[in-house]
């Protein structure tokens, strides 16, 4: 498999998905009278980012994982969103820019040498390593938590609303 198979489609569906989960949010702080951005400095604990944060980390982590593994540099965003319009935005930039990869990009990606500025100085990991050991991980973290802050937050969201577009046959 291409690792574009493994990155492009899987980032882009997902990030669409949070503009779901952000029309649910939305509804329940209409319901319950209360602004939406309310929920968007939500978090699980004291010590851990809120959920605004949570959707920045996952942009940055699917841009960067595309860019890095195609020798390229990632876009810069100054991660200033303070309302969903705001978010919203930042996800359609992000799927967006992933939707200018083509499977092409990629070739040779699973070993070409992958740098990021929080690996220790001088060290590097092969594109696949990169990928497998970090960047999905990392993605699906931020994702899950962002998931769970809406859910302990009483927006309505089930396993389908976090797995997306699944290719039923």
């Amino acid at each position: 498999m291409n690792l574009y198979d493994a990155t492009v489609p899987i980032f882009t569906k997902h990030l669409r998905a949070i503009d779901k989960w952000l029309d649910k949010a939305v509804a329940l702080a209409d319901q319950k009278k209360f602004d939406p951005e309310v929920l968007l400095n939500a978090r699980l604990a004291p010590d851990q980012y809120p959920f605004l944060r949570q959707i920045q980390s996952a942009c940055d982590q699917a841009k960067w994982a595309c860019a890095k593994m195609c020798g390229k540099e990632g876009p810069a965003h100054p991660d200033n969103e303070k309302t969903v319009a705001d978010l919203r935005a930042r996800l359609k930039t992000v799927v967006e820019y992933l939707a200018t990869f083509k499977p092409e990009d990629f070739t040779g990606a699973e070993e070409r040498p992958v740098r990021h500025g929080y690996f220790p100085e001088g060290k590097h990991v092969r594109g696949g390593d990169y990928l497998d050991h970090l960047a999905l991980p990392n993605f699906h973290f931020h994702l899950t938590t962002a998931y769970a802050i809406l859910r302990h937050n009483g927006v309505e969201l089930g396993k389908f609303d976090y797995l997306s577009e699944v290719p039923f046959k």
